[in-house]
C-alpha cells in the first residue's frame, strides 16, 4: 500500500539523516542518493499518524483504556472482563506513564519536521513549515488538555535540557499565534511546491491542499478560543472567534473533513486499531461494551447513527443464585440491590421488566437475542461485575472493531477535525453571543455532515432534523447549549481525548459529569472518591528527569490528582 511505501521511505532518510548534518554531503557519493531528490515530505508521515493512530501499546492504554472510557463511549467491568470498570479511574502508574511517555516523545519526529522546513533548514519550505504549527497546535492542544501543564515554550530548545512547564494559559495563546502564523504563511498557496517538494499523498491529513491545512487551522483556532471561552483570566477568546468567524474560512463540504485514514497493512505495533486490541489477546480480555450514555442518547431521540456506532446486545437466558452468608457478608446482603439495579437499567430500554423474575435466593433474566440496544453503565463496582452479564450490553459495531488487513470490513478513519465539527462550533459561538451567524442553520448542518460521515443516508438525516427534538436548537440558552455539546459528544465517538474534553468543559451528559454514587454499584475510591476524571497524572518519568519543574507545575495547578480541575474547566 502507498502509505507503507511512504513509510520505508521515511526510515531510510532517517537513517541517512542521522549520518550527516550537512545535506550537501550527499552529493560527494555519486552513487547516493542526492539532495535534490531528498525532501521534508518524507518526514511528515510519522508525526501526522503517531498522534492519532499512534502504536498499538499507547492506543490500548491511552485512549481506549483512559480517554474512551473517561468520554462515557466505552466500558469494561462486565462479567466475563479482565477488570472491573474502576480500571483508570482507580490509578494506574503503569497505564499512564504509556499515555505521559507516548505524548512526551511525539515531539522529537514533529520538531523534527519544523525544524527541517524552517528558514535555514535542510529542507526550508515556508510551506511544509506552516503545516508544522498546525501539527503542532493539534499535538500540544491534545497534550495540554490530558494534562494541564506541560513543557511548551523551552521544550523543543536543544539548550534547555529541563525545561519549564508552561500554564495552560500561555499554552493555548501560543497555539493561536502559530495557527495565525500558518494562515498567514500560507497565504493564496494551494500546494507546498512543485516535484520533490509537494506534499501530496505523503501528507495523510490534507493530502497537500494547502487551503485545506488554512480551513483546519481556522477550524482549530475556532476551537480552542471556545474551549478558552469563560476561563479565569482569559482576554483572548472573544477576539479569536471573532477574527475566525470573519476569516469565513472554514472546513465546509464532504471533502473539508480532516481524517486520518486507516492504513490497513502497516504493523499493529507502529500504527494501532482498535481491531488490533478486539482481536489479537484472548477471551474476553480484550473487549467491551458501548456505554449507556451514548446508546441511550441515540436511542432515546431516534438517533440513526446507532446502527452504525453499535450492535445489538447478544441476549440470552441467565440465572444468577445469591451467594451464601459466609464470613464476608457482602455478596449475599447486596446481592437484590445489584441486580436490580441491573434490571432497573435494562428496563429503561425495555420499557417493562417483564424479562426478569425475581424468586426467594435467586433471580432470572430473559432477554430477547440480538434485538435491544443496551448501554453499559459507566464505572460499575468489583461488587457487581458478576451479574452484569457480557450479554446483556452492545458491543462497537465492526466497523469500530475491524482488524486491520483481515476480512472485508475496514477500520473506521480516525477523527482529526470535521466539517461536522466546525459547524456545531459556529453555532456553540453564536448561541453564546460571539457571532452574528444563523445558530439554527449551523447546528443542523453540523448534524448533517456527522451522520453523512458515518454512512446515514439523506433521507435518514432529514428525518431526524425534522421530527427529533434533537434536531431543532430550540429552547433557552442554556438548552441550546447542551444541544451542541451533546452533538458534539456524539460525534466525537472513537475520538476519547476531544470527547472527554467537551464532556469536562460542558457539564454534558449531566449524569456522566457528574460523577457515581454508591460504592455497592459503582467505583468509588482512590483520590478520585467519586468524583468525574478532570486529567490525567503525570508520568513517573517527568518526575525523575524534571522532578523540580513538575513539582513547580504542582504548585500552580494543584495537586497531581485525576480530580484535580484544569484551567479551561474552571
Amino acid at each position: 500500500m502507498k502509505q507503507n511505501y511512504i513509510f520505508l521511505a521515511l526510515v531510510i532518510l532517517i537513517g541517512f539523516v542521522s549520518c550527516t548534518n550537512d545535506f550537501t554531503d550527499i552529493n560527494t557519493d555519486p552513487n547516493g542518493t542526492t539532495k535534490d531528490e531528498a525532501s521534508a515530505k518524507y518526514f511528515i508521515t510519522n508525526p501526522q499518524y503517531n498522534l492519532y493512530a499512534q502504536g498499538r501499546y499507547a492506543y490500548w492504554r491511552a485512549q481506549l483504556i483512559h480517554t474512551d472510557r473517561y468520554a462515557g463511549y466505552f466500558c469494561f467491568g462486565f462479567s466475563n472482563c479482565w477488570w472491573s470498570d474502576d480500571l483508570a479511574y482507580s490509578y494506574s502508574s503503569g497505564y499512564t506513564d504509556a499515555s505521559w511517555d507516548w505524548l512526551d516523545e511525539h515531539l522529537s519526529g514533529l520538531d523534527t519536521y519544523i525544524k527541517l522546513t524552517e528558514e535555514g533548514g535542510d529542507f526550508e519550505n515556508e510551506q511544509m513549515y506552516a503545516t508544522g504549527l498546525i501539527m503542532k497546535g493539534l499535538y500540544y492542544q491534545m497534550f495540554t488538555d490530558i494534562f494541564g501543564e506541560i513543557p511548551y515554550n523551552q521544550a523543543a530548545n536543544p539548550n534547555i535540557i529541563l525545561p519549564e512547564f508552561d500554564e495552560q494559559i500561555d499554552i493555548y495563546k501560543g497555539i493561536i499565534d502559530d495557527l495565525d502564523m500558518a494562515m498567514s504563511i500560507i497565504g493564496n498557496e494551494t500546494v507546498s511546491g512543485v516535484g520533490i517538494n509537494n506534499l501530496s499523498d505523503n501528507d495523510l491529513y490534507c493530502q497537500g491542499d494547502m487551503q485545506k491545512w488554512k480551513k483546519l487551522a481556522n477550524t482549530l483556532k475556532l476551537r480552542i478560543a471556545i474551549r478558552a471561552y469563560g476561563a479565569p483570566g482569559e482576554n483572548f477568546s472573544r477576539t479569536a472567534v471573532s477574527e475566525a468567524i470573519l476569516a469565513n474560512l472554514f472546513l465546509e463540504t464532504e471533502a473539508d473533513n480532516v481524517l486520518l485514514e486507516k492504513d490497513v497493512e502497516i504493523d499493529q505495533q507502529s500504527s494501532g486499531a482498535y481491531g488490533d486490541i478486539w482481536h489479537n489477546f484472548g477471551g474476553f480480555g480484550s473487549k467491551w461494551t458501548v456505554g449507556e450514555q451514548l446508546i441511550n442518547y441515540l436511542q432515546d431521540f431516534n438517533d440513526p447513527r446507532l446502527a452504525f456506532y453499535a450492535k445489538p446486545a447478544l441476549g440470552g437466558i441467565f440465572g444468577f443464585k445469591q451467594p451464601e452468608l459466609a464470613s464476608d457478608p457482602e455478596p449475599h446482603d447486596y446481592f437484590f440491590e445489584r441486580v436490580r439495579h441491573i434490571r432497573d437499567k435494562i428496563a429503561y430500554v425495555v420499557g417493562n421488566t417483564d424479562f426478569y423474575q425475581e424468586f426467594t435466593d435467586s433471580v432470572a433474566f430473559s432477554l430477547p437475542e440480538n434485538t435491544l440496544f443496551i448501554g453499559q453503565p459507566t464505572r460499575f463496582s468489583a461488587g457487581i461485575k458478576t451479574y452484569a452479564k457480557w450479554e446483556f450490553y452492545s458491543q462497537p459495531a465492526e466497523t469500530i472493531i475491524a482488524p486491520k488487513g483481515k476480512g472485508a470490513e475496514k477500520p473506521f478513519n480516525e477523527l482529526i477535525i470535521t466539517t461536522g465539527e466546525c459547524y456545531l462550533l459556529r453555532a456553540q459561538a453564536a448561541v453564546l453571543g460571539l457571532s452574528g451567524e444563523n445558530a439554527q442553520a449551523m447546528y443542523q448542518e453540523g448534524i448533517r455532515f456527522e451522520m453523512s460521515l458515518w454512512g446515514v443516508s439523506d433521507g435518514d438525516i432529514q428525518n431526524f432534523l425534522n421530527n427529533s427534538s434533537m434536531g431543532q436548537l430550540n429552547g433557552t440558552i442554556d438548552q441550546q447549549l447542551e444541544k451542541i455539546a451533546i452533538q458534539r459528544w456524539i460525534s466525537k465517538y472513537t475520538d476519547g481525548f476531544e470527547g472527554w474534553a467537551i464532556v469536562r468543559k460542558s457539564g454534558y451528559p449531566t449524569e456522566l459529569a457528574k460523577g457515581v454514587s454508591n460504592n455497592k454499584l459503582y467505583y468509588i475510591g482512590g483520590n478520585i472518591g467519586n468524583k468525574y476524571p478532570q486529567r490525567m497524572r503525570y508520568g513517573n518519568r517527568t518526575y525523575t528527569t524534571n522532578g523540580t519543574n513538575t513539582n513547580a507545575a504542582n504548585t500552580r495547578q494543584g495537586a497531581d490528582l485525576q480530580n484535580t480541575k484544569l484551567w479551561f474547566v474552571k
